[in-house]
């Protein structure tokens, strides 16, 4: 049994380390709850302009957007969304599961794949496993900004314009609830028509019709080319962003729910080792007043 000199120490030692799991526990908590204000101040924005764009490749336009071509898959990339930092549980773990089953299957099929990464825990983990890495961004901080990721969301756009990479997809973690944070996996490019945006036909569209059924279109100004250019640039950047704001939000959310696991099971192990320390010194006591009535016994 280990002396009680020991015993003490190690209980010192998981004290110190309880405290600091339950000071970071706060501080999480505290940015939790900023972040998630953020993310629904984030969320109509990315949510209209997704509609919006929706409407836009229903339309029959002479113009067709290179965004909103098909082409068969030969090469795709991945924007890969993760945290700066660890110590948030199995969140960055889960998303990187989900994203190495996805590339597994796209390899089997002969297609190559490409990663843009979002996170230092996301450069680190591609560099570790392999593949080529077309644009890193790291160090955006509790309170990411949009032109912290215009360079990454450039070389991705120029890639797919120069039919360098033919699909582009988006992983990241969704923020379902405190509990809760799921990773995903969804296309940006070529733009995927969501069912939304079919319900929400445009009003002049013919009733009864099913959208693409009738030639409908909007009238552009100053003209189809550039004002399609503009926003679908724009909904690619409110995606990428509204996709680092909730993974901050998610980052901060199983940051918590990690201390504060850590927090009770340093409790639990303090309770433990303190049962130790009592036997331990119980016995010495014990051993002691043996010892004590065995030598008076002699006298």
């Amino acid at each position: 049994m280990a002396s009680t000199k020991e015993i003490r120490t190690k209980i010192k030692s998981v004290k110190n380390t309880q405290k600091i799991t339950r000071a970071m526990e706060k501080v999480a908590m505290s940015k939790m709850r900023k972040a998630q204000e953020r993310m629904a101040q984030a969320r109509p924005y990315a949510e209209k302009i997704l509609r919006s764009v929706g409407h836009l490749a229903l339309a029959n336009t002479e113009y067709k957007h290179p965004f909103l071509l098909e082409r068969p898959a030969r090469r795709i990339a991945f924007i890969v969304v993760s945290s700066d930092r660890g110590l948030c549980g199995g969140l960055n773990t889960n998303l990187f599961r989900a994203a190495v089953r996805s590339i597994r299957e796209w390899r089997e099929q002969g297609v190559e794949v490409e990663f843009a990464v979002i996170g230092n825990k996301a450069a680190a983990f591609f560099k570790r496993v392999g593949g080529k890495v077309l644009a890193q961004t790291a160090q955006l901080g509790d309170k990411p900004h949009l032109e912290q990721l215009l360079g990454t969301i450039k070389v991705v756009t120029d890639a797919y314009r120069a039919a360098e990479v033919d699909h582009v997809f988006l992983v990241s973690n969704q923020f379902v609830n405190t509990m809760t944070q799921k990773p995903t996996i969804r296309q940006l490019l070529p733009l995927s028509v969501p069912k939304a945006a079919d319900e929400g036909a445009p009003e002049f569209a013919v009733p009864g019709l099913k959208s693409g059924a009738y030639p409908w279109d909007y009238i552009y100004e100053p003209d189809a080319r550039e004002l399609l250019d503009l926003v679908l640039s724009r909904y690619l950047e409110s995606q990428v962003y509204q996709a680092v704001v909730e993974n901050v939000a998610s980052e901060q959310s199983a940051r918590m729910v990690a201390m504060k696991a850590a927090s009770d099971n340093a409790g639990k192990i303090i309770n433990s080792l303190q049962l130790a320390y009592n036997k331990a010194r119980q016995a010495s006591i014990t051993k002691e007043l043996a010892e004590i009535v065995g030598g008076a016994a002699a006298v």
